[in-house]
């Protein structure tokens, strides 16, 4: 049994797309979260990008799908640490996780290179791309400590209002939520690195390109040595872990029109911005469900994981977007044995 997500990057454009403002990209994804869940689906997950027409603030967008759903786990992947004020986040993050009764999963990691150079420094923090590579890390790690609900701010002898004695803490805080944020993983030391924080692990379409094996066999290996180091460390509670796939089942005319001459249907490898060693992409898998089945059956890295996010083209709309993941939910995830 696995859970099954979509992941959407919240795209906008005045041209190509039936997703044309902000608007629209914002509301759509309420639509199809509320849909989705009526079809099974498990989770609606968003990545965050700064400076550009894609979502970039997720808490509001988190809170009203919250507000509209009531069984479909809600996440991000990721925030990227290098923007963020892990104490005003840890209110955002509380709040959301009170309104939407439990049901955040937090991804957060370094992020991918943004439209901008240096952009944290427009959210007033000045550092450089090598220094601040470190300070997401550490940001993390501060982020996790307060929202584990442990008081530690000294009061104010002459508050505004009366409070009980003794330190307090970031509020609101929701238990349970420091075991539901996830770390983007690129290379097996970083999930090693999740692992001893107690994060689960999320891994998406790149990784490091560590090996001369295939993506699927990279990114498995990173999920069994990420598992290894959690057991070596002794946390509480069991990890989740997940992979994002691009799945593109062709079932109907427009399907074909689509998406029939996809030309990614092999590993690619390829530099990003500020990154020394190479990264590898996954493929695409499209066609056929018989044949997409066959594809994914193969795949090691879906084997290890508990959770499969597919990623979808929201300019296409919700309509477009609901047919695609009601054809994996009903024609290829229980051959798979996912369902």
């Amino acid at each position: 049994m696995k859970k099954i997500g979509f992941l959407s990057f919240g795209h906008w454009m005045d041209r190509g797309s039936l997703v044309k403002t902000a608007s629209e990209a914002y509301l759509q994804s309420i639509d199809l979260a509320v849909e989705a869940e009526k079809i099974g689906v498990d989770g609606a997950w968003f990545r965050v990008h700064h400076f550009a027409p894609q979502i970039g603030s997720p808490f509001p967008l988190l809170s009203a799908i919250g507000a509209k759903t009531s069984t479909i786990e809600i996440g991000t992947g990721l925030i990227d640490m290098r923007y963020e004020n892990p104490y005003y986040m840890a209110e955002n993050a509380g709040l959301t996780d009170v309104i939407t009764e439990g049901r955040v999963q937090l991804g957060v990691g370094r992020g991918s290179p943004e439209q901008v150079l240096d952009g944290w420094n427009y959210f007033g923090y000045d550092y450089s791309e090598e220094e601040i590579k470190d300070i997401a890390r550490q940001r993390t790690l501060d982020f996790l400590k307060i929202i584990e609900g442990k008081p530690f701010a000294e009061p104010n002898p002459m508050p505004m209002f009366p409070q009980d004695p003794g330190k307090l803490r970031i509020e609101p805080y929701s238990e349970g939520l420091d075991k539901r944020i996830w770390w983007g993983a690129g290379s097996q030391e970083t999930a090693i690195w999740a692992a001893q924080h107690g994060m689960n692990l999320q891994s998406s379409t790149l990784v490091n390109h560590e090996s001369n094996e295939p993506f699927h066999i990279q990114q498995a290996k990173q999920l069994r040595a990420y598992k290894e180091a959690w057991k070596k460390a002794g946390h509480d509670f069991e990890p989740r872990t997940l992979v994002t796939r691009s799945i593109q089942p062709i079932t109907t005319d427009l399907d074909l029109k689509l998406f029939g001459r996809d030309n990614e249907q092999e590993d690619q490898v390829g530099f990003l911005a500020y990154h020394q060693n190479p990264s590898i992409f996954g493929r695409t898998f499209s066609g056929e469900p018989e044949k997409i089945v066959k594809d994914l059956a193969e795949d090691e890295a879906i084997k290890e994981a508990d959770t499969v996010l597919v990623t979808i083209p929201n300019t296409l709309g919700v309509e477009y977007n609901l047919h695609l993941l009601n054809t994996i939910v009903k024609d290829i995830a229980p051959d798979l044995g996912w369902r």
